[in-house]
């Protein structure tokens, strides 16, 4: 029998997953790994520990099904996530430094005050924010003891590289366009924004499709030598591919530890006066308008670890569902600052509204309606940006399993929201890139297999709506330049 092995690197663990031929699941193997927190808002990841997690349940995958031969793998990751490396031993220098991570937010603030946005959003599709890997890789430039022959990657990167024990340094567009260093209208590193930014050109991997033979795996690894790796997607990208977002005017969410809508423009770079972000997508030369949101499935992680009033994350939905509203409390869980449409990195996580009649119920179904409430602003900003109205919205990722979620994003956003049959479109948009390289699938059948889940309609009135959208956005206020007014 043969299957695709997609490898999908994500934010709080690694997984892995064998799909068939008719893109069912074979096998799955999960594994979670430290978080690191050095300071307030810095969030750090050892590369060892992704690398271990990877190649583990990569193996563990493989042997669940006896004679299994791997036609393909596919790599989805967490994409702005950046790693320094030595050429020469493999080591990295620093810990890797998390997409959500916010210490560069003030040479961000000295970017924008030297009057370098405009260039970069021009050229790049994206805002000076330190979400993204350029400020991050200067920062580690200048912090650690950078001398040497240096490395430079996202997660997809540092991951080929250990799959081909340093064979091959490549990236692909979704994730090089979210570098701050990558012209998406040329599809190449920019020199101007590497001067800028101080980084060495030489740092910097080969740009390959997202679909295609880049490299094989090494021999000495716990999983078969001479795998074709065939598919490179950031996990945002990997889950519009998988949702068959094919089209300009299609969109997805995924519902991870944060959430991230994703828009397909088709070939046409959408400059956003909304706060949102144009990004290059799977196939060639092709965009979309994105926003991203920091914190919604780590909401619901925080009202478990820190709070404790639910014992896992499927509790949420029963505990919220006990109550007909959130009693008027509004969380807003900007617990590593804002993104779109916002982009306010000194905001911080408020919750408002709180009477003595407040539960523990009221703050779990907040924490839902916040999670609904960030995608309805950011379909809003799509809306205006685009002049496209959505005729409906496909999601996916753990929480799109929670009916109770999907509804209240049905009433928050005013339009369909259609569940797909699998949750594991990141994976099985890496699958299908890897898949289609290598023959496995064709795009006819890829197309054929999506198919609908569930379909959740708005059930509430549009003055309803408003009402709740106003009530939130007054919060969200409440929440914005917190952590400057503290430090000041």
């Amino acid at each position: 029998m043969k299957a695709i092995l997609a490898l999908d690197q994500g934010t709080t663990s690694s997984r892995a997953i064998l799909f068939d031929e008719r893109a069912r699941i074979l096998a799955v193997a999960q594994r979670e790994y430290r978080q690191i927190y050095p300071r307030p808002g810095w969030v750090e990841h050892d590369p060892g520990d992704i690398w271990s997690t990877q190649i583990a349940v990569a193996a563990e995958a493989i042997a669940k099904v006896p004679g299994v031969e791997v036609a393909a793998i596919g790599i989805t990751n967490q994409r702005e996530t950046t790693v320094l490396w030595d050429r020469t031993t493999g080591r990295p220098l620093h810990n890797a430094i998390v997409w959500q991570d916010r210490r560069t937010a003030e040479d961000c603030d000295a970017l924008r005050a030297a009057g370098h946005e405009p260039l970069f959003r021009a050229r790049t599709g994206l805002v000076l924010d330190a979400y993204f890997s350029g400020t991050k890789l200067r920062w580690l430039l200048r912090n650690v003891d950078a001398r040497g022959d240096l490395a430079f990657g996202t997660i997809d990167t540092w991951l080929i590289w250990k799959l081909t024990n340093g064979a091959a340094h490549v990236t692909d567009p979704t994730n090089a366009s979210r570098t701050l260093l990558f012209d998406i209208h040329r599809a190449q590193w920019d020199d101007e924004l590497l001067a800028i930014l101080d980084v060495p050109r030489a740092l910097l991997p080969e740009v390959r499709p997202s679909s295609g033979i880049v490299a094989r795996t090494a021999e000495g690894l716990p999983i078969p030598a001479g795998i074709p790796i065939a598919g490179i997607a950031g996990d945002q990208q990997a889950a519009l591919f998988g949702q068959r977002c094919t089209r300009p005017g299609m969109a997805k969410n995924t519902y991870g530890t944060g959430s991230f809508l994703v828009m397909n423009t088709g070939g046409d770079v959408v400059e956003s006066t909304h706060g949102l972000l144009s990004t290059m997508i799977c196939e060639p030369h092709q965009y979309a308008l994105e926003g991203s949101i920091f914190v919604t499935g780590a909401a619901v992680k925080w009202l478990r670890d820190s709070l404790g009033i639910i014992k896992s994350a499927s509790d949420v939905e029963a505990l919220a569902a006990s109550v007909p509203d959130s009693g008027g409390v509004v969380f807003v869980p900007a617990f590593t600052g804002l993104g779109a449409p916002h982009w306010d990195g000194y905001a911080r996580g408020t919750m408002a509204g709180l009477t003595l009649g407040s539960s523990s119920a009221h703050i779990a179904r907040a924490t839902l309606e916040s999670i609904a409430l960030q995608s309805a602003d950011i379909l809003d900003a799509m809306r205006r940006d685009s002049g496209i109205t959505l005729t409906e919205l496909r999601v996916d990722g753990g929480a799109s399993t929670n009916n109770l979620l999907m509804q209240i994003q049905a009433d928050m956003a005013g339009l369909p929201v259609v569940r797909s049959r699998t949750s594991e479109s990141t994976a099985l948009g890496a699958a299908y890139l890897a898949g289609i390289a290598c023959g496995f699938w064709s795009a006819s059948d890829v197309d054929a297999q999506w198919e609908a889940e569930r379909t959740f309609t708005p059930a509430i009135s549009e003055d309803a709506r408003q009402a709740k959208i106003a009530e939130w956005r007054k919060a969200v206020e409440r929440a914005k330049g917190w952590a400057v007014e503290r430090r000041d």
